[in-house]
C-alpha cells in the first residue's frame, strides 16, 4: 500500500528553480549589453567581461575554501551581479580593471559575507557601485560620449551625462534648465529613449530596458508593483516640482528617461532577495525608492540618486516584511 507524505505547506509544485530564473533575468539583460556594446564598442564587451569573470571566480574561492560548501557559481546569480554591476559603470577603458575591485566588494562584502545568494539584505550589485563611486570619483564620473552605431573601439572621448550638465549648469547665476540644455545641445527625448545619451553603459536606452522588463513580466519572474510605483512616484513627485518652478527643475518624462531609474527600477529594486514578499510592502518599497531618488537628485550632492536610494529601501525591507504581512486564513 502507497502511503501519503505530509508536509507542511506551502504545497505548490512547479518546476521553477533558482537557476532557471537566474539564468533568465541573465537573457533579459543581453538587450542592454547589445546596445551598450553598440553604442561603447569593445569597452562595454570587455568591462562585462572582467565583472562577470570576477564576480563568478570570487564566489566559487569563498564557497570552496572559506565556506566550504558545494559550489553554486552554474546557478548564474554571480552572472547576474557581474552584468548589473558593469551596467552601472561607465564604458571607458579606465574602468576594465577598476570594475574588477568592484566585483570582489560586490561579492565578497556584499553577498558572501552574509551567507550566500538569498541571505543578502542589500542589492550586491549596488554595494560594489556605490564603493566605486566613493572609492574611485573621478572614474565613476567620467562619461564616454555616445556616438555612432557600432563604433568597435577601445578609444572613447569623455562626456558628461545629461543630469550632470543640468545639475552643473544650474549652479551658475540666472542659469534655467532650459538655457542649459540649448547651450549644451543635450539630445532630445527621443534619442535619449533610444540611447544617444551619456550615461552608464546599462541604462542609456530606455527601449532595451523595457525589452528585458517585459520579458521578465511575462516570464512572471517579476511583478508590476515596484516598477510601477519607483517610476510612477518618481515621475508624480517629479513633475509636481517642474510645475511649481520649471525653470530649476527638469520636466517628468527627461526625469524618468535619463539616469538610472529604468534601469534600477525594472532589475535591481526588483531583486527578489533584497524587496519586500507582499505586494502592498512592493508598493512601499517602490514609492520610497522614487521619492528618495528625487529628493537626492534635487537637493544632493551628486546628480544621481537611484543606487543610494534602492540601497537605503533595501535597510527597511525587514520592516516592510514584518509590517505588511499576507491575510491569514486560519488561527
Amino acid at each position: 500500500m502507497k502511503l501519503l507524505n505530509v508536509s507542511g505547506s506551502p504545497h505548490v509544485h512547479s518546476d521553477e528553480s533558482t537557476k532557471k530564473i537566474m539564468w533568465r533575468v541573465n537573457l533579459a539583460l543581453v538587450p542592454m549589453l547589445l546596445v551598450a556594446t553598440a553604442f561603447f564598442g569593445l569597452n562595454a564587451l570587455l568591462i562585462s567581461a572582467v565583472s562577470v569573470a570576477t564576480c563568478v571566480l570570487v564566489q566559487w574561492l569563498i564557497e570552496k575554501y572559506v565556506m566550504k560548501t558545494p559550489s553554486t557559481v552554474c546557478d548564474g546569480s554571480a552572472v547576474v551581479t557581474g552584468l548589473l554591476l558593469a551596467f552601472n559603470v561607465p564604458a571607458t577603458a579606465d574602468m576594465i580593471w577598476l570594475v574588477a575591485i568592484g566585483a570582489l566588494v560586490a561579492m565578497g562584502i556584499g553577498k558572501m559575507s552574509f551567507g550566500g545568494l538569498g541571505k543578502n539584505p542589500f542589492n550586491p550589485a549596488l554595494v560594489g557601485r556605490v564603493f566605486m563611486l566613493i572609492s574611485f570619483p573621478v572614474q565613476m564620473t567620467t562619461w564616454p560620449t555616445v556616438g555612432k552605431w557600432f563604433p568597435m573601439t577601445t578609444d572613447t572621448v569623455t562626456g558628461a551625462t545629461p543630469l550632470g550638465v543640468i545639475k552643473e549648469g544650474l549652479t551658475h547665476e540666472g542659469a534655467t534648465i532650459q538655457s542649459v540644455i540649448e547651450a549644451n545641445n543635450l539630445p532630445s527625448l527621443w534619442d535619449i529613449f533610444l540611447g544617444h545619451m551619456g550615461g552608464s553603459q546599462g541604462e542609456i536606452s530606455a527601449i532595451a530596458i523595457l525589452i528585458g522588463a517585459i520579458y521578465l513580466l511575462c516570464r512572471k519572474i517579476i511583478t508590476w508593483h515596484i516598477p510601477v510605483s519607483f517610476i510612477g512616484t518618481a515621475f508624480i513627485f517629479s513633475g509636481i516640482l517642474w510645475l511649481v518652478n520649471p525653470d530649476v527643475y527638469m520636466d517628468p518624462v527627461m526625469t524618468i528617461l535619463t539616469g538610472g531609474i529604468m534601469l534600477g527600477a525594472c532589475f535591481m529594486a526588483t531583486d527578489m532577495v533584497t524587496s519586500p514578499m507582499s505586494k502592498s510592502g512592493q508598493l512601499i518599497f517602490g514609492f520610497g525608492c522614487g521619492m528618495l531618488t528625487i529628493i537626492i537628485r534635487n537637493w544632493g550632492s551628486y546628480p544621481e540618486g537611484v543606487s543610494f536610494a534602492i540601497l537605503l529601501m533595501n535597510a527597511v525591507t525587514p520592516l516592510l516584511n514584518r509590517w505588511c504581512k499576507p491575510r491569514r486564513f486560519a488561527n
